[in-house]
């Protein structure tokens, strides 16, 4: 039987008709004989998808041909467990995307597949933007390419399920339901994949439930590189609190058995558990991928005589459900109808114009759950800091009150993160929220940031409102996949039907006394500028937090946007602007009537047109602290930008008044800094304008005083302010 794609298929058909196929590993399990042959139609269905693709590819109407051959027993897997079960699918799966669609009727799989490849606006569910396998009704929410990101989420969807028991939290998916995720035996090795591991059996030693069966699927081989024998099923075996199944993924009767098995102990127990599948993988790794580089024809030859579809063949045909030519002509028919649906599919229509490719990026009209009724008085919230009500407070006091508030307005909202409980966070702004809220509702996580990410992902698709604590801005860079390539990516492949709104916290930025070096002073958030749809907020004083706390909780349950809110750490506890005791920088909190700012409005202090600052965080302080000593309120003004991203120029133009000339002051580095993006923004909206730049060093922040050194001065503003307004 030819190895190649091409000759492949017409060989395989011609001797399954000849009945020349092994001897059948298994014939008697719980599988019908209907069962039985439901799951050789998916795998052969797979497969025979997989090589139209590869046709439509040359043709130039397919676009994507990393295929499932070799990895067809997933089928079996699908068929071991429900409907409700959510799947995170690699993307070698299309047979257990086939055979779950059978347990969903008017479902139609293959054509819907077919859309996918050949980039179709009608595909159900990326609406052509990528090749996905997912499906809102399947509950099986699509993944991207990157290795193995979407185990984190996959872990956090399993605690949110089990978090959903506790608290009696209407899911998206019932209490019942175990996850589903797989992924191959490369990237098995991958940090996201060992961390999520990690944080499973963390989380099940301590008796937490995490009802999640994982799958890798090892078909021995990453692109070109060999898996050392044995090494995966040592590694698999190694994670505390996470039982280990093994099955044969040549035989598809094996794998449904021992699949069961696996999904009947977590449901029972609520305990994780793996399944090591071990599989081939046949006809390269895509499309381009000429294996015979790296692999003898021989080794090709033989690992293609353990083929699942030629021992699932067998197994159908010594059954008696139907004789070797019967299976061989019907074959023949779907690979005749599949290659009429490929046909089809390949004509519809495509992605023609920039806003159709953005429109599941952009905000939502509101047609999701309203936010509830704010909680009244708001007094009686924060009833826990009595001797504090009523009295002006520092920034970081102000995101507490702020958080509490959030707390109390709505029951699905979760703070966690590295020593938010009890200890109240490093910096105490998440202080007495534990004993407020309880453990259910404010958690403790492991250290790992890929795993607090991939938990808020999971529990925001579980429908819980997340607001993760990043304990520092340098802390996020080690897990920004979590963001930029899943959390922000899920409407965009879903063309908006799954979604993941929540309210990131981060502590950032540079300034902080006594406590600083690069790790702790981080003063770059480029990461998250070129991110779309990402919303980036960052108050300087309490009053705006507060405001803008409200409105990113808003954000994140209404409209279901992922915000980043970005929290200067110097300015958490600065009470004052100019001298000791004026506090200067302490502010009231504001009633639940207060207004919202518009959305993208920056700040504005100050009445002059003679200059104006534009700055956000450490810098607006430092901006207002010159403005002060120089007495300029009346000749300039100061903006706050507060929205960092997206930056809504058009209302940074109109708080301009009539200035034409204007200070940046942005603490972040000259290079990959706002400072950019607002220098060529203004000039292309604006003409005549005179603008200068004081920013931060291109380099790290240094321990102690040093850092002053790199970093935005006062003296400097004052000095810069001096010349040109000849004070």
């Amino acid at each position: 039987m030819r190895s190649e794609p091409d000759g492949w298929q017409q060989d395989f058909i011609e001797r399954v008709a000849q009945g020349n196929l092994p001897a059948p590993l298994s014939v008697d399990s719980e599988l019908s004989d209907e069962q039985l042959f439901s799951l050789f139609h998916s795998q052969a269905t797979s497969r025979f998808a997989d090589l139209e693709s590869r046709r439509l590819q040359r043709q130039g109407k397919s676009f994507y041909t990393i295929g499932s051959a070799g990895h067809e027993a997933n089928a079996a897997i699908a068929a071991a467990i429900k409907l409700t079960d959510p799947a995170f699918l690699h993307y070698r799966s299309g047979a257990f995307f086939l055979q779950r669609a059978k347990q969903l009727e008017g479902s139609h799989p293959l054509y819907d597949l077919m859309l996918s490849f050949c980039a179709s606006s009608e595909d159900p569910i990326s609406g052509g933007r990528h090749k996905v396998l997912g499906s809102l009704s399947l509950n099986i929410p699509p993944q991207t390419s990157t290795i193995a990101s979407h185990l984190p989420k996959a872990m956090g969807t399993a605690y949110a399920i089990g978090l959903s028991r506790r608290t009696e939290h209407d899911g998206t998916w019932p209490d019942d339901a175990i996850v589903v995720c797989n992924f191959g035996d490369a990237s098995a090795n991958h940090s996201t994949a060992v961390g999520a591991m990690n944080a499973t059996g963390w989380a099940s030693y301590q008796g937490m439930p995490m009802p999640i069966l994982y799958v890798c699927e090892d078909n021995g081989i990453g692109i070109s590189t060999r898996t050392p024998n044995g090494w995966t099923q040592h590694q698999l075996q190694s994670y505390t609190g996470i039982r280990y199944y093994f099955a044969n993924g040549g035989d598809a009767i094996e794998t449904y058995r021992v699949a069961q098995q696996a999904a009947e102990f977590i449901r029972r127990t609520g305990k994780p558990a793996v399944l090591h599948l071990k599989t081939q993988r046949f006809f390269g790794h895509a499309g381009a991928d000429a294996e015979i580089a790296y692999r003898t024809k021989e080794d090709i030859e033989q690992a293609f005589e353990t083929d699942v579809l030629l021992q699932t063949a067998s197994q159908v045909i010594a059954r008696s459900i139907c004789s070797a030519q019967e299976l061989s002509e019907r074959l023949s028919r779907w690979q005749q109808q599949i290659t009429r649906v490929a046909v089809d599919a390949s004509s519809r229509p495509k992605l023609s114009c920039a806003d159709d490719v953005m429109a599941s990026i952009q905000p939502s009209s509101g047609c999701h759950t309203p936010l509830p009724d704010a909680p009244k008085p708001t007094k009686s919230v924060l009833a826990f800091d009595k001797r504090n009500w009523g009295k002006p407070q520092p920034l970081g006091k102000m995101i507490n009150w702020a958080l509490h508030e959030a707390m109390s307005r709505c029951k699905n909202a979760l703070v966690f993160g590295e020593d938010v409980g009890k200890k109240g966070g490093v910096y105490h702004v998440t202080n007495q929220l534990f004993d407020q809220f309880g453990p259910n509702r404010v958690i403790n996580t492991l250290l790992d940031e890929q795993s607090i990410l991939g938990l808020a992902i999971g529990l925001a698709q579980q429908g819980f409102l997340p607001i993760p604590e990043i304990q520092f801005l340098a802390y996020v860079h080690n897990a920004e996949d979590q963001i930029r390539g899943e959390a922000a990516t899920l409407p965009f492949f879903s063309n908006g039907q799954y979604h993941n709104g929540m309210v990131i916290r981060i502590a950032g930025l540079a300034y902080q006394k006594g406590f600083g070096g690069h790790f702790h002073n981080d003063n770059s958030f480029a990461v998250f500028r070129d991110i779309p749809g990402v919303v980036v907020m960052c108050p300087s004083n309490g009053y705006d937090a507060v405001l803008m706390m409200r409105q990113a909780i808003e954000l994140a349950h209404v409209q279901k946007r992922v915000v980043i809110f970005l929290e200067p750490i110097a300015l958490y506890m600065t009470r004052d602007l100019l001298e000791e005791g004026d506090n200067g920088w302490l502010n009231e909190f504001p009633p639940e009537s207060t207004e919202l700012p518009a959305f993208g409005e920056p700040g504005s202090y100050g009445s002059g047109d003679e200059l104006t600052i534009i700055t956000y965080g450490n810098g607006y302080y430092l901006s207002r602290q010159a403005c002060a000593e120089l007495s300029l309120k009346q000749r300039i003004r100061i903006l706050d930008l507060r929205y960092l991203v997206p930056l809504n120029i058009d209302k940074v133009v109109a708080a301009l008044g009539n200035s034409k000339h204007i200070l940046i002051v942005d603490e972040c580095r000259q290079r990959g800094s706002l400072s950019e993006e607002l220098v060529t923004a203004l000039h292309e909206n604006l003409d005549e304008l005179h603008i200068d730049r004081i920013t931060a060093k291109d380099c790290f922040i240094p321990l102690g005083g040093a850092a002053n050194t790199v970093l935005p001065q006062k003296a400097d503003i004052i000095e810069y302010l001096k010349e040109q307004l000849s004070l």
